[in-house]
């Protein structure tokens, strides 16, 4: 198995050294052929998704987990979608990020360069499989994918369109693979190829972040969970607060800007929880009051909520319960606002708004990657640039060094 892997990885670093200096024009040729073969193959990949969901239900997969694996007509046209905005992206690639003169006459950039190789490991998602082999190619980086094996089925389908598309641009296959072996030991082995994988991106639960970071020999983004937090402040709308903590827990309940505790400032307790109360149990959410849910990432239509006695305690709230991912804020004070974007630490705040905007798509990134929420060397939804470093060039007349 070992071996095979490192195989797998020396195939994909020549292939990223051949993608390094592909123009942007074959690279967008190649995503315009991959959401078209999308469209053209959604009977083998409904077919295949069919399997998996039918699996998974056998198994006893939740069905918010299952929502999550399942592709329809509809996703898979989202996902087409989705590819052919990263072919209208801006290439990264050679951006001039700064350029200055020093005294002596060199003239120094920096400039944008692809990453590499990467590692991207994740659960369930299949749309991932597509959505991260478009990003890694148009940054010029080659990937190895290892998705759940609750999808195996899926991404068998969707890795084979992927490399049959990247044959017919002239492109290297190798440039998109998936890992020969589906067991877990295959990943320990996968992020211990120092030199060969320049970054290793893990997506899915924390038990598979935190695998991932304890064995890794390479750099590794980190996403371990996404306790999102949603504070209600005094004054506010209750047709707003209601409309918002309901899409933000009930659109999507297993995605990891879904809504997991809910705070309620103490004065507004009796006009506000009810009504909200209702509209969740009405959407089929359990509600959870007690202390041991908070800090809790449910990834299912169960809430916690906390009164508190107002801004400061519900900031100190998320300081210790959340896990860095969204934290949002229902207020007409502006002043309160303004704290709540100052004073809390996350990958991203909001104000009157759903945390499920925090997405890449959501925020004009087009596709992402994942999200982020450690602080090295990305925070946040990641695209195209996330997928890139830099480099120094320095352009001289015959300088020496005095």
């Amino acid at each position: 198995m070992e071996e095979a892997i490192r195989e797998t990885c020396l195939r994909a670093r020549a292939a990223a050294r051949r993608l390094a200096v592909v123009p942007a024009d074959r690279k967008n040729a190649w995503l315009r052929r991959v959401a078209k073969a999308l469209g053209d193959s959604k009977g083998v990949i409904l077919g295949a998704s069919s399997a998996d969901v039918d699996a998974a239900k056998k198994s006893g997969l939740s069905d918010a987990l299952i929502d999550r694996l399942a592709l329809d007509e509809k996703r898979i046209d989202a996902i087409a979608k989705g590819v052919l905005e990263i072919a209208e992206a801006k290439d990264p690639i050679g951006e001039l990020i700064e350029k200055t003169v020093r005294p002596n006459g060199l003239a120094v950039r920096r400039v944008r360069v692809p990453l590499g190789v990467i590692a991207m490991v994740y659960e369930a998602r299949p749309n991932v499989t597509v959505e991260a082999a478009a990003l890694a190619v148009k940054a010029g980086n080659a990937v190895i994918l290892r998705g759940g094996s609750d999808a195996q089925r899926t991404n068998d389908a969707l890795l084979a369109i992927l490399a049959r598309t990247l044959e017919a641009e002239q492109l290297p296959r190798e440039a998109v693979q998936g890992l020969p072996h589906p067991s877990r030991d295959a990943i320990r082995v996968l992020v211990r190829q120092e030199g060969l994988i320049d970054l290793a991106i893990p997506r899915g639960g924390e038990a598979l972040v935190r695998f991932v970071a304890e064995h890794a020999r390479v750099p590794v983004v980190q996403h371990f969970k996404g306790v999102c937090h949603m504070f209600v402040d005094e004054g506010t709308d209750l047709d707003m607060a209601v409309r918002i903590v309901t899409n933000a827990k009930l659109s999507r309940p297993a995605v990891c800007n879904a809504l997991e505790c809910l705070l309620v400032h103490e004065k507004e307790a009796e006009r506000l929880l009810p009504p909200i109360v209702r509209a969740l149990e009405t959407g089929g959410c359990t509600i959870r009051r007690d202390e041991a849910a908070w800090g809790v990432e449910f990834l299912d239509k169960i809430l916690a909520v906390r009164i508190v006695s107002g801004l400061d305690e519900a900031i100190a709230h998320v300081a210790r319960y959340g896990s860095g991912h969204t934290e949002a804020i229902l207020t007409p004070n502006a002043q309160n606002a303004a704290r709540w974007r100052n004073e809390v630490d996350c990958a991203c705040v909001v104000v009157n708004a759903s945390t499920r905007f925090h997405d890449g798509g959501e925020l004009g990134l087009g596709a992402e990657i994942g999200i982020a929420t450690s602080r090295l060397h990305w925070r946040g939804p990641m695209g195209l640039e996330s997928l890139t470093t830099m480099k120094w060039i320095v352009d001289g007349e015959g300088q020496i060094r005095s």
